[in-house]
């Protein structure tokens, strides 16, 4: 997809080393340009890239708009707790909207591996749950908001690779990629956030999130209803 539109990766490169340059140098006043152009250039692209309108990309679209008052609301967050509270709510419902998106594709009629079910379940379930109850003595009066938001990411996961034999696999690949590395970005800011400071936190935290937001994107993208068996 991107070979059709390289101006469009040639965009996006920019906004994804700037951000990561200015992570790294501490430059507080090029994020509040750099980190808000994440998602609305994934927007854009998506916008002009799709034509056809379905309930998927509308959802994923709508997921791309909360994650960016995430964004915003969690540039903020060291001057007040309120401002965290925001980008945490934020991006929960950017993941509600991600799980409604992709159980468009799990109503599919399609047949799938059955046996693979269970496993998406433990695993996606049991590496959430254990990382809560690890950063459960961190988390003070953020433990329940912490909790749901960590049963949300799990379930995000899990519909994200649920998918597999319901769309194409390129789809279905980059957006379990992308999930993935959600949750990865998400459990290094909480860790960043309750446990301790990492020299690198921040970068990772982005690093992490940008190709998260991305393969959703291009997953989204290059998604292709297949027909029931």
């Amino acid at each position: 997809m991107l070979k059709k539109y390289p101006q469009f990766g040639f965009a996006f490169a920019i906004v994804f080393f700037a951000e990561l340059f200015a992570v790294t140098n501490n430059l507080t006043a090029m994020r509040f340009i750099t980190k808000p152009l994440i998602t609305i250039s994934l927007m854009l692209f998506i916008y002009l890239t799709i034509k056809k309108k379905s309930r998927f990309t509308s959802k994923v679209k709508i997921g791309l708009f909360f994650s960016l008052l995430g964004d915003v609301f969690l540039m903020f967050s060291a001057h007040h707790q309120l401002y965290f509270m925001l980008g945490l709510g934020s991006f929960l419902i950017a993941h509600l909207f991600y799980i409604a998106a992709f159980y468009v594709d799990l109503s599919n009629k399609a047949q799938s591996e059955k046996r693979y079910i269970l496993p998406i379940f433990i695993v996606f379930g049991f590496s959430c749950l254990s990382y809560y109850y690890f950063l459960r003595p961190y988390l003070g009066n953020m433990n329940i908001p912490v909790l749901v938001y960590c049963f949300v990411i799990a379930l995000m996961g899990i519909t994200a690779a649920l998918r597999h034999g319901k769309t194409n696999y390129k789809s279905f690949l980059w957006i379990l990629l992308g999930a993935i590395l959600f949750i990865i970005s998400d459990a290094t800011l909480a860790y960043n956030k309750f446990v301790e400071r990492m020299d690198m936190g921040d970068f990772w935290v982005m690093f992490t999130y940008m190709l998260a937001q991305f393969l959703i994107c291009m997953g989204t993208i290059e998604r292709k209803y297949l027909k029931p068996n």
